[in-house]
């Protein structure tokens, strides 16, 4: 069968699933929009359950306080069932404003579901979701200024689409199918090029494309069981703590790269790919005390003097690395330096070390939206600051420390940094120890699957370092011994499912072999009339087919 012919079985047989469900629902529609816009586009689903619904000004009562705004009345949301969400926002009375979705529901909090930062002068797209594990009779999901509450609200296009469990597994699934996984045609011919049928094929996967990995501390160094362990896994590697500046520079002048070093070896030794974290960090609570109490010209030396030492000793050695680490949250080199001084940091990053792609990372971004802060737009605001200063190779660094993961609104988060069109790596993905071993991995599972199905994710490193003492920053995958804890179980399960594993076939009549495979590098061995030849060839991204000929 060709496998053009395939893929079009595949997208059928999915769309039936999706269309036999009660809801009669589409595919999950990725669109989003980033530009302010004179005119509000069309709204996704035809409006899903709010067609032909008007927002009306409602009552809603906060800590004892009653205000009105713009809402949608919404009789029945059904449990175990993901809702996305979106709608066009203008504003009056304020030039711009972040303006939030809520949801409630019932007794519960109330709580973020959406944001956007609208301007009065165009429409803003927002884009957002959340999930119901039980039913609700009514709910209202309204649109609230979080600063001037004389700034009222304009709404247009809303959408609001249901998605059941299997429905939302089935999409995942789809785009990994399409966006992980590539047909591959191997061709077995003898010297002179005549077609061999039946030739013994056999197929392997020996490397991934997509960089999956996770952070690691000292302990790894000199210890066998650790390093087997991570390197029988990942990929992708991150130093915790090791490069940061306290680490490598603890009194001024006193550089000590000692355990980076050896950590790297590690990484070298194993064709890990490693990300280096970070040159800056925001926060002035991990700041080097040393660092704090010099004046501005002296910071402005110092900070030169991190950037020339860090970037010279291991220029080409880090594929990324997080310049400004928490930038939207802290600004401590900006108050002292100005508010160019992060650019500034940028730049001098990028000459001292050119093909290293240069990122912002924050945390609360693809979380939740509750952080102020931390915003999808603020993001992107200061990613296109970058551009405006001349910083063009950046990348979008997203700590990903969940609690209890909204998945519709985490891949709406996602979809508006597509927009972009610049690398997104999930960079420190862990789910809170306020849950225990087995919730943590489910959890944990969810958000895997809803990061590597997204086609704009790049990579994903989780945050599991593990100390002598056992602990990890919020979730381990093992314990000191090296067995797996539930979170643990998790990654090896999704780690087996994301790989193409072993293949033995025979060619067809064309002297063909077919199959399809996750991206990656693969070793393939070909047997006929007693002969044997070995080769190895990559699987690369694309719509087309890859075509592979060996000769016996």
């Amino acid at each position: 069968m060709a496998f053009s012919s395939l893929l079009v079985i595949i997208i059928l047989y999915f769309s039936s699933l999706i269309s036999s469900s009660p809801n009669d629902s589409p595919l999950y529609d990725y669109t989003a929009y980033t530009q302010c816009k004179i005119e509000p586009e069309d709204p996704l689903y035809n409006g899903g359950i709010l067609q032909n619904e008007v927002a009306t000004m409602e009552s809603i009562v906060e800590d004892g306080i009653t205000t009105s705004w713009p809402a949608f009345v919404l009789p029945v949301l059904t449990s175990s069932t993901f809702y996305s969400f979106s709608s066009w926002i203008k504003i009056h009375g304020s030039n711009s404003s972040l303006i939030s979705a809520r949801l409630m529901s019932g007794n519960s909090p109330h709580y973020c579901v959406g944001t956007v930062v609208a301007r009065r002068d165009c429409w803003s797209f927002l884009k957002g979701g959340f999930y119901m594990d039980s039913e609700s009779n009514p709910s209202l999901l309204y649109f609230q200024n979080s600063e001037d509450k004389e700034t009222s609200i304009t709404i247009a296009s809303a959408s609001l689409q249901p998605f059941t469990k299997e429905q939302w597994s089935f999409q995942q699934q789809y785009k990994i199918n399409t966006e992980r996984k590539r047909a591959v045609t191997i061709h077995v011919s003898d010297k002179q090029g005549a077609r061999l049928r039946g030739a013994m094929v056999r197929v392997e996967q020996v490397a991934k494309d997509f960089p999956f990995g996770s952070a690691i501390n000292n302990y790894i160094i000199g210890n066998l069981p650790y390093q087997k362990w991570f390197v029988e896994r990942f990929n992708a590697a991150v130093f915790e703590n090791e490069l940061k500046w306290a680490a490598t520079e603890p009194k001024q002048g006193v550089l000590n790269y000692t355990l980076a070093d050896q950590m790297l070896d590690f990484v070298r030794a194993n064709q890990i790919v490693a990300r280096g974290h970070n040159i800056f960090w925001e926060d002035p609570k991990y700041i080097p005390s040393w660092v704090l109490n010099l004046s501005n010209s002296e910071l402005e030396l110092a900070v030169k003097q991190r950037i020339a030492s860090l970037m010279t000793r291991y220029k080409n050695e880090f594929v990324h690395w997080d310049v400004s680490n928490e930038f939207l949250h802290f600004n401590f080199y900006e108050d002292k330096l100005g508010e160019n001084a992060t650019y500034e940091f940028f730049k001098a990053a990028h000459e001292a070390d050119p093909l290293a792609t240069l990122f912002m990372n924050d945390f609360n971004v693809v979380e939740s939206c509750r952080d102020v802060n931390s915003t999808v737009d603020s993001y992107i605001s200061k990613m296109r600051d970058l551009r405006r200063y001349g910083v063009y190779m950046d990348g979008i660094g997203l700590e990903s420390h969940f609690g209890v993961p909204n998945l519709p609104l985490m891949r709406a988060i996602l979809d508006k940094f597509a927009t972009l069109e610049l690398p997104i790596w999930l960079t420190e993905v862990d789910i809170s120890d306020n849950f225990d071993h087995n919730q943590q991995a489910a959890y944990l599972e969810d958000v895997l699957r809803e990061g590597f199905s997204h086609p704009s994710v790049n990579g994903i490193m989780l945050w599991s370092a593990l100390k002598k003492n056992g602990k990890c920053y919020q979730m381990c995958l093992t314990d000191t011994n090296f067995n797996n804890l539930p979170a643990g179980d998790t990654v090896d399960k999704l780690l087996k499912e994301w790989q193409t594993g072993v293949i033995k076939s025979q060619t067809d009549e064309h002297g063909a072999f077919s199959f399809y495979g996750y991206l990656g590098e693969y070793a393939v061995t070909a047997s006929f009339g007693g002969k044997t030849t070995s080769s190895t060839f990559s699987v690369s991204r694309s719509d087309e087919t890859r075509h592979y000929s060996i000769q016996i």
